[in-house]
């Protein structure tokens, strides 16, 4: 029975020794999640305060770009006003100036120098514009008068002279008529479409571009040679004109596998007398380097020759408005 009570004594301090373990252990958890529940509000009120100040960030942020965009397009339609309003100006500028290009060119005949001033270059420029069919209304159609029976009304002489392949008469008739030049470079393109072979007429015509062994210089002070190579580049335009009306087999037809030899013979003859021009002189308003380069791009024979070549030809024709095309249809831009 001694035994037996020291038994019950020691097995009540062993349980009782577990239990305060028990006790202790338990009394540890519930202070370690008490802690990180704390540790847990903390942080979602942390979060709820950061939430609210990026939104208010945002809300700020979004009213600048709102404020910034109203700004950039206020200042657009200035510029898009400005641009309106300076066009208009341009325009009545280049009326005022087509109009006395024919006064202009004619004292200039009198000094007995014809040669590219910027005043000349303006006007050669306005003049090509004509040319490209580009007229006050910014229309890029070539507008011509019909009779009705397929003829120009305006100069039938036009029509007349291109049927019978006239190239020399149609250089002398568009000098002698150069006061009408504008209206009558309108109807040139139609009046070339009655021409039994249009682009051997226009290569016929730029027969004497090129004068003999006369110099870069004496040719810019021969007012007569001045008018007929600007004459030259005008029928390869009007020629490039009527094949934009044209339909690609009609063009193929026209511009065959001969003519574009005979272009590329002639080509190659001009291109070692471009060697001699003066970049600076020339002041971008070369008519030799405009003129091969429109030769290259009436008659697609610009592949026949070096690109890197004719990209240094550009410089030569930069102040010429036909460049910006020029280089498109020669695949330089």
């Amino acid at each position: 029975q001694k035994a037996f009570a020291e038994l019950e004594s020691h097995r009540a301090v062993s349980l009782n020794l577990k239990w305060k373990e028990l006790e202790a252990h338990f009394h540890g958890l519930e202070k370690s999640l008490k802690r990180r529940f704390h540790e847990l509000e903390d942080q979602e009120k942390e979060y709820e305060s950061k939430t609210v100040e990026a939104q208010e960030m945002i809300e700020k942020r979004k009213t600048a770009v709102v404020a910034k965009e109203q700004a950039s397009l206020e200042k657009l339609q200035e510029k898009r006003d400005a641009a309106v309003f300076a066009i208009a100006i341009a325009r009545e500028k280049h009326r005022r100036v087509s109009c006395e290009e024919y006064s202009v060119d004619n004292s200039e005949s009198q000094s007995g120098t014809m040669e590219e001033t910027p005043t000349n270059s303006m006007i050669s420029e306005i003049t090509s514009d004509y040319t490209s069919g580009t007229v006050e209304d910014g229309s890029s159609e070539v507008q011509s008068a019909d009779n009705g029976n397929g003829e120009v009304a305006s100069y039938p002489e036009l029509v007349k002279l291109c049927e019978e392949m006239d190239a020399e008469g149609l250089h002398n008739f568009i000098s002698d008529n150069r006061k009408n030049l504008a209206s009558m470079k309108e109807e040139i393109p139609q009046a070339l479409n009655a021409a039994a072979d249009p682009a051997c007429l226009v290569l016929d015509s730029l027969k004497n571009f090129y004068r003999g062994d006369m110099t870069n210089l004496d040719a810019k002070k021969d007012s007569s040679l001045l008018g007929l190579r600007r004459t030259c580049i005008m029928l390869m335009e009007c020629l490039s004109i009527l094949f934009m009306g044209l339909d690609a087999a009609s063009v193929s037809e026209i511009i065959s596998a001969d003519v574009k030899a005979r272009a590329k013979t002639i080509a190659e003859a001009w291109k070692p007398k471009l060697n001699g021009l003066d970049m600076e002189a020339g002041s971008g308003n070369s008519l030799e380097a405009h003129a091969f380069l429109q030769l290259l791009a009436t008659f697609s024979i610009a592949s026949d020759f070096n690109t890197e070549e004719l990209t240094k030809l550009v410089p030569l024709v930069s102040r010429r408005r036909q460049a910006a095309d020029l280089c498109r249809s020669l695949g330089l831009s």
